[in-house]
C-alpha cells in the first residue's frame, strides 16, 4: 500500500480484500439455509454463485475507485456482496450477517427502504436496477441546471448479463434524454449463464454494437494478466484465436474439472501450435492461465473504471468476463444458479481462508494492512448527512373558477399553470411526458417555462400554440414513447431530495390505458419511496373514438392496490385544485400531519379524463356545506355532492362515483326522485383513501378483538344504512368493496370488457352506464334490502 493523499492500495492487498468478501458473501447465505430454522423445512435461497463473480468488480470499487458521493446499484443477486463489503466497511452491524432473507433482516435483494445498510438503489425486478441510476443522473444534469452544481458523483450499475435480454434496458439507452450523461457507467457481469443453463452462444458483438449506436462507450475486460502476457509470447497468437473461436459452453465446462481434465478438454482438437504452446506446463499451471478472466482481476477492473471515467460527454459500458461461482467448488456448473455450497464445503473454505468458527464472522484486524485500508476507505466513504430542508410554501389552492363545463384534464393543466407562478414552488416542479405533453394538457406549463436540455437548442419550426424552447432552464423533460422511462425518469426526479439533496416537484403525464405498460417502473419507484405525481388521462373509456385499445379498465384498481401510491379521481375542476396542491405539499414535506390524521409517504396517481361536465353541481354542494368542510371531504375521499333531504318513509339508496360519470349519476337521482325514490349522490374523490381508512379500523379491531367501527371519512358521506349503487367508467370490482364497508347490499357498475369505438354516449350504453341503467341497478338495491 503507497502513502500520501493519493494512497492506493496493490493488488495483493484488494486480492485479500476480495477473499474475506467471497467469505463474507458465501457464508451469510449458508448461515441463512443451515443455521436459522425456517419452521417448514423450504429452503430459504440464495446465490452464492451469482454473488461470486461480482466480487472482484465490486471489491475494486468499494476499495479503490468510489468517492463518497458516488451512487450505485447492485444486481440483485449480489446482495451478499453488498452486505459483506458494508459490514467491512463498519456500515453494518454485525448480528445482521446470519439474517438474509429472514423477516427484519438483510433482504433478498437490495431495498433502500428496507435494508439495514446503505443501499442507493433498490434491485430486483431485472433491468431496472440498471436503468435506475441512468435516470438518476438526468435528475442531477437537471438539478445542477436549475439549483447548482452538486458534489460530482458516478452513477454507477452492476448488472448481469441475462438483464440485457428486458426490453427496458434498450428503451432507457435509446432515449434521447439520457444521451451525454459521461458520469454513468454499467459493469455488466459478463458471466455467460443464465438462471437455467450455461447460455450457448455469446452476444458480446450485438450488444457492444447496441450501446454504441445509443452513443455508449464500450469497455471489455476479457482476459486476465496471465492470459494477456501469454498471447505476446511465441504461439500466443494461436492460443488468443482457440480461446476465442471456443464454444462458450466448452469453455465454461473448464471450471469444474480437475487440472488434468482441464488439459484434456482445453487441448481436444487444437491446432499443434496450440498443443506445443503448453509442452512442459503442468496441469495446475495450464489450468490456471486458460481460466485466467479479466473480470477477476482487480487491477484490470480498476484500468476500466479509469478508462470510462476520461470519457465525460457520453456513458460508458464495462463488459467484466468472469465465471459464476468463481472461487467455489460449483463455479462454471450450468445449475449453479441456486446452488448451496454443502456445510462441508463451507468448512473446508473456511479453513482455506484462515479462519475458524470463532473468527469467521470477524471484520478485518485493524492493526494489518487490509484492516487499516478498509478504515481508510470507510472514512472516504462516509457522507455528510442530509441538511434539514424547509417545506415549500405549496398553497392549499389555486383559486380555479370556471362558469362553464371543464374537464378535469384541463382543470389540471390550469392549475400547474398557476402553480408554476408562486414564489418557491414554481421553479421546484418539473414535468415529464412520453411525447403526450401537449396532449395531456402540459402546453400551458410548458409555454411558461420551457423545454430542458443540457444546450440552448434552436428552434427552426417554431409552433404559433407551443412554444417548444430547449434550453437548460426548461423545466420539462420530454422522452421517448416508453412509459418504462416515464416512471423511470419520475421514480429518480422523486428520489432527487435523496441522490442529488434537492428536492423537486416532479409531476408526469400519460395516457392512462398505457400505465400498464409502465407498471414494472411505477412499482419499482413505489418501492423505493419515490414522491411524485403522475396524471393518467384520458381514462376509461371516455376516449371512446379511439377504441378498445385507448380505453383503461382496470387502473383504477391498481392505483387502490399499489402501496405507497394514493389514487385520486376527481370529477370537478376545485376537486383536482384541492387534492393536486395536497399532494405536492405532502411531496415537499411528506412526515406532515394534516386534517387526513396521517402521514402519505410516496406518488399521488391522478385518474383524469378529457370530458367536460359542468361545475354547478359541485358549486351548490360548495355552499351548502362550506368550503372549509367540503375541502376536508375531498381530502378525505369522500362528499355527499347531492342530499336528497329527509327520508318521510321514502325508500333511500345511495348512489357513489367516482370522475367523470358524474352526469349519468346526477341524472339518475333526478329520474329516481321523480319515482318518490331518494338518492343521495356521493362523489368518491379518492376511493384509495376511503379503503385505507377501512382497512385501519378492520385492522384495528382484528388486533384488539373488538367490534371495528366505520371511519370518518366514510360516517360523513355515508351517514345511513342504505343500499349502495357503485358508478365507475373503470372495473367495477374497484368500488364494489363499499357494500362490506358500509354493511349494506351493493350494486357495482363499470366496464368489465373490452371496450370499441364509438361515443360516450354509445360505450356507457354498452356498459350499462347509463342513467337508465344506473336507475335500475338502485331498484334492485333496494330489492336487496
Amino acid at each position: 500500500m503507497t502513502n500520501g493523499a493519493g494512497a492506493q492500495p496493490d493488488s495483493k492487498l484488494l486480492a485479500e480484500v476480495a477473499q474475506r468478501v467471497l467469505w463474507l458473501s458465501t457464508r451469510i447465505v449458508d448461515a441463512a439455509n443451515h443455521d436459522r430454522a425456517t419452521g417448514d423445512g423450504v429452503k430459504v435461497g440464495g446465490h452464492q454463485a451469482s454473488s461470486a463473480s461480482l466480487v472482484t468488480a465490486m471489491t475494486a470499487l468499494y476499495f479503490a475507485h468510489l468517492d463518497a458521493p458516488d451512487r450505485i446499484s447492485v444486481k440483485p443477486h449480489a446482495s451478499p456482496v453488498l452486505h459483506a463489503i458494508n459490514y467491512l466497511l463498519g456500515n453494518l452491524d454485525r448480528s445482521y450477517l446470519p439474517t438474509l432473507r429472514a423477516f427484519g433482516g438483510l433482504q433478498s435483494y437490495p431495498s433502500r427502504t428496507k435494508d439495514p445498510d446503505p443501499v442507493d438503489f433498490s434491485t430486483g425486478s431485472v433491468g431496472l436496477g440498471p436503468a435506475a441510476p441512468l435516470f438518476a443522473a438526468v435528475a442531477r444534469r437537471y438539478v445542477d441546471a436549475h439549483f447548482g452544481a452538486r458534489p460530482a458523483s458516478r452513477f454507477i450499475a452492476l448488472l448481469g448479463d441475462a438483464e440485457l435480454d428486458e426490453g427496458n434496458i434498450w428503451e432507457a439507452i435509446a432515449d434521447p434524454a439520457t444521451q451525454g450523461l459521461g458520469n454513468v457507467m454499467w459493469i455488466v457481469d459478463f458471466n455467460r449463464q443464465s438462471l437455467d443453463r450455461v447460455v450457448p452462444g455469446i452476444r458480446i458483438q450485438q450488444w457492444r454494437s447496441q450501446f454504441q449506436a445509443a452513443g455508449w462507450h464500450v469497455v471489455e475486460v476479457k482476459y486476465g494478466p496471465r492470459l494477456t502476457a501469454a498471447y505476446a509470447q511465441p504461439g500466443g497468437a494461436a492460443l488468443e484465436a482457440w480461446i476465442d473461436a471456443m464454444p462458450n459452453e466448452r469453455y465454461q465446462s473448464l471450471f469444474g474439472l480437475d487440472p488434468a481434465g482441464v488439459r484434456e478438454r482445453f487441448l481436444d482438437g487444437a491446432p499443434a501450435e496450440v498443443v506445443g504452446f503448453f509442452d512442459g506446463m503442468p496441469d495446475a499451471d495450464l489450468a490456471s492461465l486458460v481460466t485466467d478472466l479479466g473480470g477477476h482481476d482487480v487491477e484490470a477492473m480498476l484500468a476500466a473504471y479509469r478508462a470510462c471515467d476520461a470519457e465525460t460527454d457520453r456513458p460508458s459500458v464495462v463488459f467484466a468476463y468472469t465465471v459464476k461461482g468463481w472461487g467455489l467448488p460449483l463455479a462454471g456448473n450450468p445449475r449453479n444458479h441456486s446452488a448451496l455450497l454443502s456445510t462441508e464445503q463451507v468448512g473446508e473454505l473456511r479453513t482455506r481462508m484462515g479462519l475458524t468458527a470463532e473468527t469467521e464472522w470477524d471484520r478485518f484486524d485493524p492493526t494489518t494492512a487490509a484492516g487499516q485500508w478498509a478504515g481508510v476507505r470507510a472514512e472516504h466513504l462516509r457522507r455528510d448527512p442530509a441538511q434539514e430542508r424547509q417545506p415549500l410554501p405549496v398553497p392549499a389552492a389555486t383559486a380555479l373558477k370556471s362558469a362553464k363545463p371543464m374537464s378535469t384534464q384541463e382543470a389540471f393543466g390550469r392549475i400547474l399553470v398557476s402553480l408554476s407562478r408562486v414564489d418557491g414552488v414554481g421553479d421546484h416542479i418539473v414535468t415529464t411526458a412520453p411525447d403526450v405533453a401537449t396532449s395531456t394538457n402540459l402546453a400551458g406549463f410548458i409555454n411558461r417555462t420551457g423545454v430542458f436540455h443540457p444546450e440552448e437548442k434552436v428552434s427552426w419550426s417554431p409552433d404559433p400554440l407551443v412554444k417548444w424552447t430547449e434550453s437548460p432552464a426548461g423545466q420539462h423533460i420530454e422522452l421517448g414513447i416508453s412509459e418504462m422511462n416515464l416512471f423511470l425518469n419520475l421514480g429518480m426526479l422523486g428520489l432527487a431530495w435523496d441522490h442529488s439533496d434537492q428536492l423537486l416537484l416532479p409531476v408526469g403525464t400519460l395516457y392512462d390505458p398505457f400505465v400498464l405498460r409502465g407498471l414494472d417502473a411505477y412499482v419499482y419507484a413505489a418501492y423505493s419511496g419515490s414522491r411524485f405525481v403522475v396524471a393518467g388521462t384520458p381514462s376509461g373509456v371516455t376516449l371512446a373514438p379511439e377504441g378498445g385499445a385507448h380505453q383503461s379498465t382496470i387502473t383504477a384498481s391498481v392505483g387502490i392496490e399499489l402501496p405507497n401510491t394514493t389514487l385520486l379521481e376527481p370529477a370537478y375542476g376545485a376537486c383536482v385544485d384541492w387534492l393536486l396542491c395536497h399532494a405536492l405539499a405532502r411531496i415537499a414535506d411528506p412526515g406532515k400531519g394534516d386534517a387526513l390524521g396521517k402521514t402519505e409517504d410516496g406518488s399521488y396517481y391522478f385518474r383524469l379524463t378529457t370530458r367536460p361536465i359542468d361545475q354547478a353541481p359541485f358549486e351548490a354542494a360548495r355552499e351548502r356545506l362550506g368550503e372549509a368542510t367540503l375541502r376536508r371531504q375531498v381530502l378525505a375521499g369522500a362528499y355527499r355532492l347531492v342530499d336528497a333531504g329527509e327520508t318521510h318513509g321514502a325508500p333511500v339508496v345511495q348512489l357513489a362515483a367516482s370522475g367523470a360519470v358524474m352526469p349519468e349519476v346526477l341524472t339518475a337521482a333526478a329520474e329516481l326522485a321523480d319515482e318518490g325514490i331518494l338518492a343521495h349522490v356521493i362523489d368518491l374523490t379518492s376511493a384509495d383513501r376511503l379503503y385505507a381508512a377501512w382497512q385501519r379500523t378492520l385492522r384495528q379491531g382484528i388486533r384488539t378483538a373488538t367490534t371495528p367501527s366505520i371511519p370518518g371519512a366514510l360516517r360523513a358521506a355515508f351517514d345511513m344504512r342504505a343500499p349502495v349503487v357503485t358508478v365507475h367508467d373503470a372495473s367495477s370490482h374497484a368500488l364494489a368493496w363499499l357494500g362490506s364497508a358500509l354493511g349494506v347490499p351493493c350494486v357495482p357498475l363499470g366496464v368489465d370488457s373490452f371496450g370499441q369505438s364509438g361515443t360516450v354516449a354509445d360505450l356507457y350504453e354498452a356498459h350499462d352506464l347509463t342513467s337508465g341503467s344506473i336507475v335500475n341497478a338502485a331498484l334492485a338495491a333496494l330489492a336487496l334490502r
